[in-house]
């Protein structure tokens, strides 16, 4: 098949397409416009570039439609290509919000757009979504409003900022209760708060979770806690890889106590590796960060988290 009519055969069948046939389910919550999430039991594939690309965030895949029958398959190209040629015509079903008028793009910048918004305070939708929906304590809260990390977002949501080594807003987490997502236009590199220059660096995969972690351990003065948005960037890595290059440095995965936190730990784990410094695992009690938040406010008792100390430790414990 010559070039031209492999073209028209990737702009003829989406990737989802490929993923609903293989038995995959979209996230809604969990999706954007720009970034649409599939699950099929522990396996993950967000579909990007408008149904054209994809890649595995649990892993290294990545690639057109015909690296996605391969990577789903393990079959040769030839045998994808023919597998996707079969998908002519084949209609994937539409999310329920691309069927809504489309959004236009911000007409403002990222920076401009966080500006723009107003810090929460007390009694505010956003202040108590986080202190009664997420069982924040009201420290953490103020400490990460004078860290100027949060934002009232729409409809009670919370945003909270990503930021670059120096400082600059790159975009944010959106979460509320009836919404998850990510500043549109933005880039994830890492949600930071706590000490600037902490050598104990607590990585989680939700800002609501490394603040819940910060609450749980009562900001400790010697930890940064970050987040990295439930994705993996090159940014990401790369800013995690600065950080844990630094004399004295305890890289802590603290990421879910489930099959893609632990994927994600074992990332953490091989970097501090590579880098000579200290690492440990840390796992919640129960899924995450905030539900152990919740068992301890509603439960009057604080969950033992699971440690597994040193990067040479499975992710597994």
């Amino acid at each position: 098949m010559e070039k031209a009519e492999l073209e028209e055969l990737k702009d003829k069948v989406p990737c989802a397409a490929v993923l609903e046939r293989a038995g995959f389910a979209l996230d809604l919550k969990e999706s954007t416009r720009k970034a649409m999430k599939y699950r099929r039991d522990a396996s993950i594939i967000i579909v990007i570039h408008e149904g054209k690309g994809w890649f595995d965030p649990l892993g290294d895949g990545k690639g057109d439609v015909f690296r996605l029958v391969e990577h789903l398959e393990g079959v040769p190209f030839i045998d994808a290509m023919n597998d996707v040629a079969g998908l002519v015509g084949f209609v994937p079903s539409e999310p329920v919000w691309q069927r809504e008028s489309r959004e236009r793009e911000p007409d403002l910048s990222i920076p401009e757009r966080w500006q723009a918004r107003r810090k929460p305070w007390r009694g505010s939708a956003t202040w108590r979504y986080l202190a009664e929906a997420r069982r924040l304590p009201e420290r953490i809260i103020r400490a990460a409003i004078s860290a100027n990390v949060l934002r009232e977002g729409p409809r009670g949501s919370m945003w909270a900022a990503h930021l670059d080594e120096g400082g600059a807003v790159t975009g944010w987490e959106e979460r509320g209760p009836d919404w998850r997502g990510f500043a549109t236009g933005g880039a994830k590199v890492l949600f930071r708060l706590g000490t600037p220059d902490a050598q104990r660096l607590c990585v989680t995969e939700a800002a609501i979770d490394a603040m819940s972690l910060a609450a749980l351990e009562d900001l400790r003065a010697d930890t940064l806690y970050l987040s990295t948005g439930g994705g993996w960037s090159p940014a990401t890595d790369a800013a995690i890889r600065a950080r844990a290059s630094k004399t004295q440095v305890k890289l802590v995965a603290a990421t879910d106590n489930n099959t893609q936190g632990d994927v994600y730990a074992g990332r953490l784990l091989a970097i501090a590796e590579e880098s000579g410094c200290s690492a440990e695992r840390l796992r919640p009690a129960a899924d995450d960060w905030n539900a152990d938040l919740k068992m301890r406010t509603e439960g009057g008792e604080k969950p033992e988290a699971n440690r597994v100390p040193h990067a040479r430790r499975s992710p597994q414990g």
